[in-house]
């Protein structure tokens, strides 16, 4: 068995090894379930700006629908269906998306395959909630403002999208992945029809930004 690397090193190596945008995600996971690899992002808890969020907010998802983008395993989606949304979260890897429901058994999320550069169509417009945890900063910059408005295509009317980002530090982009994003990509999440509500700049903990649609 080889023993995995630092996370980092093998999406590197993984996206080195595929040299597409999104491929090396399967790649990636379905080395980790072999034990081969590791997921660098994977902390087997929520994103601690998302908790600290929803709990200063006191977000109450009852009767309303939310959309994880980029899931990985899951922990993100987990919390966000513990406040009481509807919760589907979709990530490119089906690897990863049956590390999800293996990891929450019985768990009461929808963990589907989906591509956030191709989304399916019906879920243009239909969330209350949506959460983009740092998956825009894993695609090349090409792609940064093409998945940024894509995700926030997904946000209903009043609804709300959540963007969690690295901080590239000085505004400068370098190797990646990840490719952490400058301020000026933070503000590209606010496209089509949605106003930057606040953006949090948390030192090593990067960017979380609020933005929200009209009702």
């Amino acid at each position: 068995m080889t023993v995995p690397g630092d996370g980092v090193d093998d999406a590197r190596r993984a996206q080195a090894a595929t040299g597409d945008a999104t491929a090396w995600f399967e790649q990636l996971y379905a080395a980790s379930a072999e034990g081969r690899a590791t997921v660098p992002w994977d902390n087997a808890a929520p994103a601690r700006p998302l908790v600290e969020w929803t709990s200063a907010a006191g977000i109450d998802g009852h009767g309303r629908r939310a959309l994880v983008v980029g899931c990985g395993f899951g922990e993100d989606a987990e919390h966000v269906a513990s406040l009481g949304f509807e919760t589907v979260a979709f990530d490119v890897a089906p690897s990863a998306v049956r590390g999800a429901a293996e990891r929450h058994a019985g768990s009461a999320v929808s963990y589907v395959v989906a591509d956030l550069l191709d989304p399916p169509a019906e879920w243009t417009h239909a969330y209350d909630l949506v959460l983009e945890s740092r998956t825009v900063q894993s695609l090349p910059p090409a792609l940064h403002e093409r998945a940024a408005r894509n995700a926030g295509r997904f946000v209903a009317p009043g609804g709300t999208l959540l963007a969690l980002a690295a901080r590239a530090p000085g505004d400068v982009v370098g190797e990646g992945p990840p490719w952490p994003l400058t301020r000026a990509e933070v503000a590209a999440f606010a496209l089509d029809g949605l106003d930057e509500v606040r953006v949090d700049d948390l030192g090593p903990l990067g960017w979380r930004a609020e933005l929200r649609r009209a009702p």
